[in-house]
């Protein structure tokens, strides 16, 4: 946690109650969270939600929290290590929103033959994958 907080030090950004506490929410939890899940998770009377959406947008723009769309137009953000991209895959049930982690990647290769067949310049990728988990089916 002290890693997290001297990352908003060093970017000259206060260390807040509410982003302490967003911080280690996020640090306790495996996968993405929603603005309301992480609100839900506060302390009573901490925060109000204006101040959780404000706080991810700022976290995300420092690159400490990276966003994911499962599909559903809600937007969920998990924590970035400091010395991670961030870049990984989720596998999501979509009867019980139940998410896993994918370990696999494409290879650098597909990215350059896709980015030269269409002449573009600094292809990178999200990919997420939807399935029914075991426990649905």
């Amino acid at each position: 946690m002290s890693t997290l907080k001297s990352r908003l030090r060093g970017q000259s950004k206060r260390i807040t109650g509410p982003r302490a506490a967003i911080l280690e929410i996020l640090r306790k939890h495996p996968h993405p969270l929603a603005n309301k899940e992480i609100f839900s998770e506060m302390p009573a009377g901490h925060c109000d939600l204006a101040t959780i959406y404000r706080s991810m947008h700022l976290l995300e723009r420092m690159g400490m929290v990276k966003r994911f769309d499962f599909g559903d137009g809600v937007a969920r953000f998990e924590l970035v290590g400091e010395n991670d991209d961030g870049h990984h895959h989720h596998l999501v049930c979509i009867r019980c929103s139940e998410v896993v982690e994918v370990d696999e990647c494409f290879p650098e290769e597909i990215e350059r033959e896709i980015a030269a067949k269409n002449r573009f310049k600094g292809v990178t990728h999200k990919l997420e994958f939807f399935g029914i988990c075991p426990d649905c089916q």
